[in-house]
C-alpha cells in the first residue's frame, strides 16, 4: 500500500498558516507528500523547502485571481495536487489542519482495511474547529470531512474544496454510501490567529468565495465582523491534548479572553434554539 499526502498553500508566512507542523503531524504514515504552493507574497516557497524529507515533492503554481466566485480556486488548487498523486490513497490535509500523533496507527489501520474494498472511495474524519485559541472549539462548524480518497483519477474536490465527489453521485463523500466513518480527528486551526491577520485572510478568502457580488466595502465589513470573533462567549472549552507538533505554538498562546460559563449565557441558548445543540 502507497499513501500520498497533499495540500495547496499560498502566502503561509503573511496568513500564519501553521502548514510546517500540518505536513510533519502526517509524514510518519506517507510514502510522499504533494506540496501545491502558489506563487507567494512571501516566504513560502522557502519555508516549504525547509522541510527535511525525501517524501516532500513540490508543484509550484500560479493562482488566477481572477476566479473570485464559490471559491472555485480553492478546489483547482486541490485538485492539481491531487493529480500530482501516485498512492493507492491520497490523504488531504489542507493549510491549517493536523492530525494527532496517536490517531496516526488508526489512520493507517484503516486505509489497509479499506485497501482491497473498491466500493469504499473515502475515508470521513471527525472535524475540531478550534476558534479565536486553542482551548476553544465551535460545535456548530460541521462535524466531518472526507479526507482520504481513494487514488482512482474519479474523484474531485467540491467547487470551495470542503469535501469531494465522484462523477457518479452529487452526493459530498462523507454523505454517501462510498464513504466511511473512521475513528481519527482533524485539528482545525484556522481561526487560532491574530485578529489583524485573520482579518486580512478572510478578505482574501471572501474576495475569491463572493467577490462577483460582494463590494469592496462588504468583503471589509464582514472579514471584520467574523475576525473578532462575535460567538467567542458560547464556544465550548477543549479540554484534550493537541498534537505534539503544534506545542510550540501552544505554549507561546494565551486565550483570547476570559468568559464565563456558556451554560450561563442567554447567548448560548438563543444558538441552541436557532441552529440546534451541536455538543
Amino acid at each position: 500500500m502507497k499513501v500520498s499526502g497533499f495540500t495547496f498553500i499560498r502566502n503561509a508566512v503573511k496568513y500564519d498558516f501553521p502548514i510546517v507542523e500540518v505536513i510533519n503531524s502526517a509524514l510518519p504514515i506517507m510514502d510522499e507528500f504533494v506540496v501545491n504552493v502558489g506563487r507567494s507574497e512571501d516566504d513560502t516557497l522557502e519555508l516549504i523547502r525547509s522541510i527535511s524529507s525525501p517524501k516532500i515533492k513540490i508543484v509550484e503554481t500560479v493562482w488566477d485571481d481572477k476566479l473570485r466566485k464559490d471559491g472555485r480556486i480553492f478546489g483547482l488548487q486541490q485538485d492539481i495536487a491531487l493529480s500530482h498523486c501516485t498512492g493507492d490513497w491520497a490523504f488531504l490535509l489542507q493549510g491549517d489542519e493536523v492530525v494527532h500523533e496517536d490517531d496516526l496507527p488508526v489512520i493507517h489501520s484503516a486505509m489497509e482495511k479499506y485497501l482491497g474494498q473498491p466500493e469504499v472511495l473515502g475515508l470521513v474524519f471527525r472535524m475540531l474547529h478550534f476558534k479565536g485559541d486553542y482551548w476553544s472549539v465551535d460545535p456548530w462548524m460541521y462535524h466531518k470531512a472526507t479526507r482520504i480518497v481513494r487514488n482512482n483519477g474519479k474523484i474531485h474536490s467540491t467547487v470551495d474544496c470542503c469535501d469531494f465527489l465522484t462523477g457518479s453521485s452529487p452526493k459530498m463523500i462523507k454523505s454517501s454510501p462510498t464513504g466511511r466513518l473512521i475513528s481519527a480527528r482533524i485539528f482545525h486551526y484556522g481561526w487560532v490567529k491574530d485578529s489583524s491577520v485573520l482579518n486580512e485572510k478572510l478578505q482574501f478568502q471572501i474576495s475569491r468565495h463572493d467577490g462577483e457580488i460582494l463590494s469592496q466595502a462588504e468583503i471589509d465589513r464582514l472579514a471584520l465582523i467574523r475576525s473578532q470573533y462575535p460567538n467567542y462567549d458560547i464556544l465550548k472549552d477543549y479540554l484534550g491534548s493537541h498534537p505534539r507538533v503544534m506545542r510550540n505554538r501552544i505554549q507561546q498562546a494565551k486565550r483570547f479572553r476570559l468568559r464565563r460559563n456558556r451554560w450561563l449565557n442567554w447567548r448560548f441558548y438563543r444558538e441552541v434554539f436557532t441552529h440546534g445543540f451541536k455538543g
